[in-house]
């Protein structure tokens, strides 16, 4: 069984002041945090994506088995090829999938099965969760995959958002195309598609309002 050594916890230390100051700043930067889905082509640095990367490569995950996967796609080709197979089953979902209710409450958002963004966007990043890995042949099991993929992927649009650029979270479903087009093995499933990049100039988000602090807080 493999074992680690115990090393010391160097927190970042600061008086209750500072820590107030820096939480309210944080808040204040990830409040202006939005889904874009009208992007720039400019392009984007490998070592700024990869730093990104790191940043949600540093999440927690169950038994710290790391259970992700994150390609980076920056070809044409191969964003057409999402494009097309994401557009496809979009268009089934909204015209025979998706119930009144649920085209109901995406209506407000301007939302449809057309995904031009794929496309323009200069990096989709598309995250895959790992149920097991494939070590000399042997299945070794991963705990928590979901719940730590998940905590990954915040990690990494809080990322995307502190470094200036801007993120869609996009679950076509189903989603196994993107496992087919990017010959991941067998172990691996699509979790979260997220194209990267500058806003458009002239892109617009809806004028949402998120809930305020005593309707998802509860003390005790």
């Amino acid at each position: 069984m493999k074992e680690y050594p115990f090393i010391p916890y160097k927190p970042t230390a600061c008086d209750d002041a500072t820590m107030l100051e820096k939480s309210q700043a944080y808040f204040e930067l990830m409040d202006q945090r939005r889904s874009v889905r009208h992007f720039s082509d400019r392009e984007i640095s490998d070592e700024l994506i990869d730093n990104i990367i790191m940043t949600a490569g540093t999440a927690p995950s169950g038994a710290n088995k790391q259970p992700w996967t994150f390609c980076v796609v920056r070809d044409p080709l191969i964003k057409s090829k999402i494009r097309e197979a994401a557009e496809k089953e979009e268009y089934e979902s909204y015209h025979t999938r998706m119930p009144p209710e649920w085209l109901e409450d995406l209506a407000p958002l301007g939302t449809d099965w057309q995904k031009p963004f794929l496309e323009i966007a200069p990096v989709i990043i598309v995250v895959f969760r790992k149920s097991h890995e494939l070590v000399n042949d042997q299945k070794k099991k991963n705990y928590y995959v979901q719940e730590s993929v998940g905590i990954a992927c915040g990690f990494l649009l809080s990322a995307i958002h502190q470094a200036g650029l801007a993120s869609l979270t996009h679950t076509p479903s189903p989603m196994n195309f993107l496992q087919e087009i990017l010959h991941r093995p067998e172990n691996e499933k699509p979790f979260l598609l997220v194209p990267v990049g500058y806003p458009a100039e002239d892109a617009t988000v809806p004028d949402i309002q998120r809930k305020h602090l005593d309707q998802i807080r509860i003390k005790y």
